[in-house]
């Protein structure tokens, strides 16, 4: 149950977090956000605040913000039409009953000649057995009810289409923005925590019954070679205890002031399908106010690089398929870091925050860096792309991506029962 707590409030803060970036810059910059989401499928839960509808959905693979003009808006009026008018107290037109006009016995019904709601706001028509042409001047937040569902109109100057190309770069770059905003809070509320991590090979803990403790390691030693190749960070120590499992390896350490040589024997540790040494360490915080500030953007910095060079192994065949994780998987892993401490969790969900809003940023249809890869040839083009046409590459790059979603995840439930 603690996993199953853990897991939902941290995917729900990881979406939250990516679709509020979306739809601040959004209403910021006038576009009408129909929807904010988080989950897709059916709705559990739904309230409507300023103008927006605000769901969550029951599947928990990703969310959306959906707004006015990014899908083709089904608001049409033809001529012909029979519809119900209601009006506000400025005489201009609120309420626009397509059907069951019945229900609606205040509604001055027309019959419509034309209408533009995008541009002038204005219907066109007559009433029921009359000659006379009518005006009528729609209001720009008006509703258009259909099956007794309102929806709110967008003018195009609400739409996503209407705005420049650096507001519409913005309000899809603000997604993945704010996820690496979440990232660096994390990282830096974790420095001020626990400390940051030495730089240098400087041992903060031995582990009981370790193969350290075995050989005399103590807190506070500082590890100078090993093998007598001397080592100035503490990746460079760990790096080189992992390639001998189950051989003897010496360590020159310092001690008060003093130079020790100690011989240990990591143990052997299988990680996937490698195996390596482990001694039992841990390492050691520093207490730097400085560092405390800067952490967040360093290692935001540093797993994004981790992340790069490893989505660049995927793409070039260093990198398995297998070895990538959907839901299932992280949520597998997320049940192993929750037995390790709140700290770990918490650097897990950054690590995860720096992720998503890598991934989101590649140039592939359906992803926010998809999109902005056409809004970026519109501004290059002088014009924009035929929105029927990026309308299916969207639709087909989503299929792609629901179909990659459903692999990862037969794979991940196939190895759990491995």
């Amino acid at each position: 149950m603690t996993t199953v707590i853990a897991f939902i409030l941290m995917f729900g803060l990881l979406v939250f977090v990516h679709e509020w970036g979306h739809l601040i810059f959004a209403k910021r910059a006038g576009m009408l956000a129909r929807e904010f989401a988080i989950g897709f499928g059916p709705k559990i839960f739904a309230f409507t605040r300023n103008e927006t509808l605000y769901t969550i959905r029951l599947l928990p693979i990703g969310g959306y913000v959906r707004v006015a003009g990014e899908d083709p808006e089904i608001i049409e009026l033809k001529a012909g039409h029979h519809i119900g008018l209601e009006f506000n107290e400025s005489g201009k037109v609120n309420r626009i009953i397509v059907n069951n006009k019945s229900k609606h016995p205040h509604a001055r019904v027309i019959e419509v000649e034309r209408a533009d709601l995008d541009h002038r706001l204005i219907i066109e028509g007559y009433e029921i057995d009359e000659d006379e042409k009518l005006y009528f001047e729609v209001d720009p937040k008006a509703m258009f009810v259909l099956d007794e569902k309102a929806t709110q109109i967008a003018p195009y100057d609400r739409q996503f289409a209407s705005k420049s190309v650096p507001q519409r770069a913005m309000q899809l770059f603000a997604g993945p923005l704010m996820n690496f905003v979440l990232a660096v809070i994390l990282f830096m509320i974790l420095g001020f925590i626990q400390g940051v991590p030495a730089d240098e090979a400087l041992i903060g803990e031995v582990q009981q019954d370790s193969p350290a403790e075995e050989a005399g390691l103590q807190n506070g030693d500082r590890v100078s070679a090993v093998n007598g190749e001397p080592v100035d960070t503490w990746e460079e120590f760990t790096t080189i205890v992992r390639e001998y499992p189950e051989e003897e390896v010496s360590l020159t350490v310092q001690r008060d002031g003093q130079t020790e040589e100690l011989n240990v024997t990591p143990r052997l540790l299988q990680e996937g399908d490698m195996e390596i040494g482990q001694v039992g360490v841990a390492r050691a915080f520093e207490d730097s106010f400085a560092k405390k500030l800067t952490f967040g953007f360093t290692q935001t910095y540093e797993w994004g690089t981790l992340i790069l060079t490893n989505l660049s192994m995927l793409v070039t065949g260093q990198f398995s398929l297998d070895m990538l994780s959907g839901p299932v998987g992280i949520y597998d892993a997320t049940d192993q870091v929750v037995q390790t401490g709140f700290t770990n969790f918490m650097m897990w969900t950054a690590i995860l925050s720096v992720n998503l809003g890598i991934v989101n940023l590649l140039p592939l249809p359906a992803l926010d860096g998809g999109r902005l890869l056409f809004v970026g040839l519109e501004g290059l083009r002088g014009k924009p792309i035929d929105p029927q046409k990026e309308g299916i590459v969207h639709f087909i790059g989503f299929a792609l991506l629901m179909l990659l979603m459903l692999v990862v995840t037969w794979n991940d439930i196939q190895r759990l029962f491995l």
